[in-house]
């Protein structure tokens, strides 16, 4: 089992949301209105100087899912590429 963690511009969550739903995604938990700094895009700090903020999705997914929603982000990432997609993906031991 795996645990993703979606980093993505709040600007583009419909955009994200739709792609994660047609994934077959229907289980999540989104925090809304995160900042911080990535490599890939502009700082998200919800200032007048570096405006904008994230949205972080978590959610599971069995081991043999992964290469089909790894295909996906990086689709995302190409179709969006001012969204600042970065997906981590970590081991998950257990689920209670």
């Amino acid at each position: 089992m795996k645990m993703c963690m979606l980093v993505y511009a709040e600007a583009a969550d419909e955009t994200l949301m739709a792609a994660i739903k047609e994934a077959g995604i229907s289980g999540y938990t989104k925090m809304v209105e995160a900042r911080g700094e990535g490599t890939q895009s502009d700082p998200k700090l919800g200032t007048h100087i570096w405006p904008g903020k994230n949205n972080v999705l978590f959610f599971t997914l069995p081991d043999e899912e992964l290469e089909h929603i790894r295909d996906d982000m990086r689709r995302m990432e190409r179709e969006n590429p001012h969204a600042g997609i970065r997906c981590f993906i970590m081991p998950l031991d257990e689920s209670l």
